[in-house]
């Protein structure tokens, strides 16, 4: 099974745009987001994927990750079938020492939030941590994406008892 590790991480300040190698332009929507049992479709730039993760462990670091490259027309497709809601955001690549982090950029009702990730070999992997990384936030429910897509950040922004 492909497993995910990850940390993610609140971002405050914008230093990361000048610092990125690339960045790209991501939608997408769940055909399922039960907790612990998501099904993405994501369209990133002019490919598509599906994507189906599974519960992620006590500490929210590492869960089960699949995904598979679609034609951007079956993705587009697929777009169709999702529940209500899309994420709408841009990713920036920063490599950071031996480490990449994805850092993404919300639009839409999730504006204002920006959050960085970075994928790891182990949970106790170490990592040089650039100096726009904020509060952890890894394995807080109301930053997943899926969670994003039903209750928007501009809904609970101001609100800690959320997620």
């Amino acid at each position: 099974m492909a497993q995910e590790i990850e940390r993610k991480f609140l971002v405050k300040d914008d230093s990361y745009r000048k610092m990125a190698d690339s960045s790209s332009r991501i939608r997408q929507g769940y055909i399922c987001s039960m907790r612990g049992r998501t099904v993405r479709v994501r369209i990133r730039d002019a490919k598509g994927y599906l994507t189906i993760k599974g519960p992620s462990n006590a500490s929210g670091t590492s869960r089960y990750e699949w995904e598979h490259e679609l034609p951007l027309d079956e993705a587009e497709e697929l777009m169709r079938l999702c529940e209500p809601g899309m994420i709408d955001k841009t990713r920036y690549l920063v490599k950071v020492g031996n480490h990449t982090f994805e850092v993404d950029e919300f639009y839409g009702d999730n504006e204002g939030l920006v959050v960085a990730e970075v994928e790891l070999k182990s949970e106790n992997e170490a990592f040089e941590r650039p100096d726009f990384l904020g509060e952890e936030v890894t394995g807080q429910v109301k930053y997943y994406n899926s969670f994003l897509m039903k209750v928007p950040y501009n809904r609970w922004k101001n609100d800690p008892e959320i997620g």
